[in-house]
């Protein structure tokens, strides 16, 4: 369930930086993108260490 959650955090904070990022500029799409799936990462990992886990 861990990965689970990770991935899906991942995915969906990457492509809401992706989509803001996206609003300026090529590269600054890519920066936020990848800060989003990094924050996605920890989002997924906290939502299942306190809720699921």
């Amino acid at each position: 369930m861990n990965k689970l959650c990770i991935f899906i955090g991942m995915t969906v904070l990457g492509w809401v930086g992706w989509w803001i990022g996206s609003m300026v500029g090529i590269m600054t799409a890519f920066v936020l993108s990848g800060i989003g799936s990094v924050l996605g990462v920890y989002v997924g990992w906290r939502i299942n260490r306190d809720y699921l886990g």
